[in-house]
């Protein structure tokens, strides 16, 4: 009887030690815009892999393979920072693409619990995307989905690397974005 309650209390002590330790949640960003321009014309601004002009944190882009998948970028950001990215799915009829985060820059480096960690340009891991346009009549609807985890995957992250710094920070790319490319589409 006793080596069953001491099992039983190990057990309860495991499930209880899991429950209670957790690392990172994957987080999702999914904005939608409205442009007054037709699809096409919308599509034609964000098609070329290679060119993210549109985007307003991105002062330049190298390419490597065009549209087609396996396709690299490499994103000069204006605060110098690169990113760079692979193409995944690339359909002209459907006016899509996808993409993953496969090498950033650091931004800065942090002691964090006694330990020197390197912010990423981007504070986010294992980032993947699409972006989609529609076309709605003369108008067009452009959806733009992304889902990551925070920078920091073990437990207790600090503040440059948590969920919230995470998720504040692919936000503002993304609302930026689509802002910039309704402003371009709309002239």
């Amino acid at each position: 009887m006793k080596k069953i309650t001491l099992i039983a209390s190990a057990i309860m002590f495991l499930f209880a030690a899991t429950t209670h330790a957790h690392g990172p949640v994957r987080q999702k960003t999914e904005e939608q815009i409205t442009i007054n321009a037709p699809a096409d014309k919308v599509w034609a601004i964000i098609k070329d892999f290679g060119d993210m002009s549109w985007l307003p944190a991105v002062g330049s882009t190298t390419v490597e393979g065009g549209n087609k998948k396996g396709a690299t970028r490499v994103l000069t950001l204006k605060d110098g920072g690169t990113i760079t990215e692979e193409l995944k799915k690339y359909d002209e009829a459907k006016m899509s693409y996808a993409y993953k985060i496969t090498d950033m820059s650091t931004a800065k480096t942090i002691t964090h619990a006694g330990v020197e960690e390197k912010v990423p340009a981007l504070p986010v891991d294992n980032y993947s995307a699409s972006i989609e346009v529609e076309a709605k009549g003369d108008t067009s609807v452009v959806s733009w989905t992304a889902g990551y985890y925070r920078a920091y995957t073990n437990n207790n992250p600090p503040a440059e690397m948590n969920e919230e710094t995470a998720n504040a920070a692919v936000g503002a790319v993304v609302k930026t974005g689509l802002i910039s490319l309704k402003s371009l589409a709309e002239k």
